[in-house]
């Protein structure tokens, strides 16, 4: 049987593919931040990556922008005692701290049972939402604009509420300084403790990286009669009414 000759086969010219095209269908492969989510990233996000971080790595001399401070999560905690005895409490309480965070509470349960206050371990003693990433910017925005300057007699938030790592708790004594809560339809005003997790290489980098966003800690001009706390849960005085 003669052998063809493989030299003389004619293969099928491949199609040539051009730049443009090429990088049309990477377009389509991986689209924009904005396009999937369907909403322009957060303004303090913007901020964030276009002067902040770059400000603070010439401050602290960073050769590499990520090994800037930057915001982790920030954590709500509502604790309501009365949630072992009355699920009606529990459930205001979800309903207002899901308005405020845009976010589903988790319920917290008690680790161990306390006779004096008549709670059984595995009892619902309040509710804490964890937001990060897009959310957690949204609400520290309308936090630092919005809510703290409703607060009666405002003069800054404790620099004390600072720990080692850099991450800084604070106290509100009132939730309804926040807009999303209507006053004259809540039960009673709920406290809550505010954690805001930083990843930091120090804690003046934490520090600066709160000044940057705008957050109201208290410096060494602030008049001495001021109403803020010294505690990490007595930050804030009560929404004026």
């Amino acid at each position: 049987m003669p052998q063809r000759d493989l030299t003389t086969m004619s293969t099928k010219p491949s199609k040539p593919t051009s730049a443009a095209a090429t990088s049309s269908q990477e377009s389509r492969r991986t689209p924009s931040a904005s396009a999937s989510n369907g909403h322009q990233a957060p303004r303090l996000l913007l901020r964030y990556r276009q002067e902040i971080a770059p400000q603070l790595a010439k401050q602290f001399s960073h050769r590499n922008l990520m090994a800037t401070a930057r915001l982790q999560k920030i954590v709500l905690n509502v604790g309501c005692g009365e949630a072992a005895h009355d699920a009606k409490i529990l459930e205001a309480a979800q309903h207002d701290l899901g308005l405020i965070c845009g976010q589903r509470p988790l319920v917290t349960r008690a680790k161990k049972a306390v006779s004096n206050f008549k709670i059984r371990a595995n009892d619902p003693v309040g509710c804490k939402v964890t937001l990060r990433r897009a959310r957690m910017y949204e609400f520290l925005d309308r936090l630092i604009s919005a809510a703290l300057p409703r607060i009666r007699d405002f003069r800054g938030l404790n620099p004390r509420g600072f720990d080692q790592a850099g991450n800084y708790t604070f106290g509100i004594k009132e939730h309804t300084i926040f807009p999303e809560v209507q006053e004259g339809r809540i039960q009673q005003p709920l406290g809550m403790d505010i954690s805001l997790v930083i990843n930091a290489a120090s804690r003046d980098e934490a520090i600066a990286l709160l000044r940057a966003f705008g957050f109201p800690l208290i410096t060494k001009d602030t008049p001495a009669t001021t109403s803020v706390g010294e505690g990490a849960g007595a930050d804030t005085e009560e929404h004026g009414r």
